[in-house]
């Protein structure tokens, strides 16, 4: 064994252990990290001083738990744009930093960065992951690339057409329910309620060309994907359960767990019977019989799918991605859906004209539905459910994690590492954007983020009037706003 000798420290000769020096090595590798940790954060920190903070509650602390889920985390965001206009740093606890940005010119070159630079936040979306998969919401770089390629054809004009008489199915559904409701004079209505029901059963008959009759019967796929989104949210303000670990010891885990199979095993049976199909009948027999039926559903797209070297998605692709547009695309249509309600609710005067451009278009018309070339026949209806999106926007917020610095218009620098908390409803509220931004009025369009999700075959539900009741006491700031409580509104029959 070699000698080290340490006579001159008066502590004569050590053997040196093969452990030792292991050791040696690695508390020198974990002080290596810890000093370069220490530095990075320090340099960030001296680089954030040129952005603005509100007082923290305290050190340790910094600004965690100062928004809260709710109207008064709603005013807070308000305070915040008024106060500060364009961005402001934001500490969650002692170390961990984000820039809050309320402004476009500020926003865009953090939206506009290329993915591998500006790739979203994983913890903003990593409590779906159980239930989506790595579908378009969650996935990144190249997967992603490609699975967007491939999934283009699927909003194709000739196929979303079709689309357009499956969403004046299910929104008579709603409408004959309203009426019944109403046949008495007039009846209160959670509008989130009904229309979150109306936008899976149309999502439902779109994905899977299955009909649950969820808007008429119980159905356990659609109270699963209800029970999963309420589940996701509350999950965003239990700060201890973010480990996941914990969270499925709870109740609420569970309860998790059990839907998220449930979802899962519908679509997997769906894929399933439809991979059965397709060698059967041959894809060329497989798509003349859907042209028959004038529809070719999100599952059908997904299995045909190819991608530059002939390569199709796996089961598990396909499911997440069927999963992600039930998820998507329901309780965000549904939230701007209610909130226009709302809004034409608060206005009678926007509601009648919203009112008379329909009938207008419908005059000559048996039946008086809404066809895909009437959409841009409705400008004033357009105009009024884009001014319904500023003022509430169905995602108040996206998070981006910067791989890399990125450089801002005034010459700013958002230092790697640090997350980008991109306030849609902040920005859609900044009076230096908007003139008036908290007064709803259809001239305040166009838009920043809004941008068109189907259903859109909507046109109908004016032709009824709803009358304003109250404000909602309560919003709620999850991933997608809501009133808590429900948004209740007056139904009654037109004189």
């Amino acid at each position: 064994m070699p000698q080290l000798s340490l006579s001159s420290l008066g502590l004569g000769p050590v053997a040196v252990s093969p452990w030792l020096l292991l050791l040696l090595i690695g508390v020198s590798w974990l002080l290596a990290r810890v000093l370069a940790w220490t530095y990075t954060f320090y340099d960030n920190c001296r680089r954030l001083r040129c952005f603005p903070q509100p007082p923290k509650r305290n050190w340790f602390l910094g600004h965690l738990g100062l928004i809260h889920s709710s109207e008064e985390g709603l005013l807070y965001i308000q305070s915040l744009v008024c106060t500060f206009g364009d961005m402001c740093c934001w500490w969650v606890g002692p170390w961990h930093a984000i820039v809050r940005i309320f402004h476009p010119t500020y926003i865009k070159p953090v939206l506009f960065a290329p993915a591998t630079i500006a790739p979203k936040d994983k913890l903003f979306y990593s409590f779906l992951e159980p239930w989506l998969g790595d579908g378009l919401l969650l996935s990144a770089g190249d997967k992603w690339s490609r699975h967007r390629r491939m999934l283009t054809p699927a909003f194709h004009f000739n196929i979303l057409k079709p689309y357009m008489k499956i969403f004046n199915d299910s929104v008579n559904i709603m409408h004959a329910k309203w009426q019944l409701l109403a046949s008495e004079g007039s009846a209160r209505l959670d509008m989130f309620e009904h229309i979150s029901l109306m936008t899976l059963d149309s999502l439902q008959k779109c994905v899977f060309s299955f009909d649950s009759h969820c808007q008429e019967k119980p159905s356990e796929y659609i109270a699963a994907i209800l029970e999963l989104s309420a589940l996701v949210a509350k999950r965003h303000q239990q700060f201890f359960l973010y480990i996941d670990f914990l969270y499925y010891l709870t109740h609420d885990g569970q309860r998790f767990r059990r839907a998220c199979r449930l979802v899962h095993d519908f679509t997997d049976a769906v894929i399933q019977e439809r991979r059965r199909t397709l060698p059967s009948q041959g894809v060329d027999d497989f798509l003349q019989a859907k042209a028959k039926s004038k529809t070719l559903d999100f599952i059908d797209v997904l299995l045909l799918s190819k991608d530059e070297d002939g390569k199709k998605l796996s089961d598990e692709d396909i499911r997440a991605e069927a999963d992600t547009f039930m998820f998507e695309g329901h309780d965000t249509t549904a939230s701007g859906l209610s909130w226009v309600l709302y809004h034409l609710a608060k206005h009678p005067e926007y509601q009648e004209r919203c009112r008379q451009e329909v009938k207008e278009l419908l005059k000559d018309r048996e039946p008086k539905e809404i066809e895909w070339d009437d959409l841009a026949q409705l400008p004033f209806l357009t105009m009024c459910i884009k001014e319904s999106l500023r003022l509430h926007p169905p995602v108040p917020a996206i998070s981006r994690c910067c791989t890399q610095d990125i450089v801002l218009p005034d010459g700013r620098v958002i230092p790697k590492g640090v997350i980008c908390h991109i306030s849609v409803l902040g920005t859609h509220h900044n009076p230096a954007v908007w003139p008036d931004p908290e007064v709803w009025g259809p001239p305040s369009v166009p838009l920043f983020f809004v941008h068109s999700k189907a259903p859109r075959g909507g046109g109908r539900i004016l032709i009824r009037r709803i009358q304003h009741r109250l404000p909602p006491r309560h919003t709620q700031l999850s991933l997608v706003l809501r009133a808590e409580g429900g948004l209740w509104l007056r139904v009654e029959p037109l004189s």
